[in-house]
């Protein structure tokens, strides 16, 4: 199975991406844009494993300790400008963007004692909005700098365990392990 380790949003965040996201639907003549269930800001990606692997992930996270904490959402780009049909929400670099590159790290470093090959380009966090869009403006991608990013604040209180499948074609990501901060 393919997973990853993810914070989910809670449901007013969902709600205010997803308002940003039918706002860039508008400005776009096409595009995959991320179902709302699908809204989250990935840790760590560990691809391909088998069900022995899932114990080992789990202990790898429940190792993990970090108190709440909150992240600020605002502002867009791309992952690579070579690829600018990817869309994304980036997170202000603040005391929150300290608090989580630390968790992913911690999780990474526990991750790799644990056996799993992480990938060691840097971590940027991010949330993907849509995948292969193309803006009505494709003038320099105008479209995409008309947007409005508005501030969302949002406290990171777990940290989850995905599994990504698709299912009637459908992709989908179901938590199978959470991990609540420590109080």
């Amino acid at each position: 199975m393919r997973l990853f380790t993810a914070v989910n949003f809670s449901e007013e965040t969902k709600k205010r991406l997803l308002a940003l996201r039918d706002e860039m639907r508008s400005l776009s003549e096409r595009g995959n844009f991320s179902a709302p269930e699908n809204l989250h800001l990935t840790l760590v990606f560990l691809g391909e494993c088998d069900a022995k692997h899932i114990l080992a992930v789990k202990q790898a996270m429940d190792a993990v300790r970090f108190e709440p904490f909150t992240i600020t959402i605002g502002g867009g780009g791309y992952v690579d400008k070579r690829r600018p049909n990817l869309v994304i929400c980036e997170l202000r670099n603040d005391g929150g963007l300290n608090k989580l590159q630390k968790l992913q790290s911690e999780l990474s470093a526990n991750l790799i004692v644990k056996g799993f090959k992480i990938e060691q380009r840097k971590f940027r966090p991010h949330i993907t909005m849509g995948r292969e869009v193309v803006w009505k403006d494709a003038g320099d991608f105008s479209g995409f700098v008309d947007i409005n990013f508005p501030i969302i604040k949002e406290c990171v209180k777990s940290i989850e365990l995905m599994k990504s499948e698709r299912i009637n074609g459908r992709l989908t990501y179901t938590a199978i392990h959470r991990k609540k901060a420590d109080l």
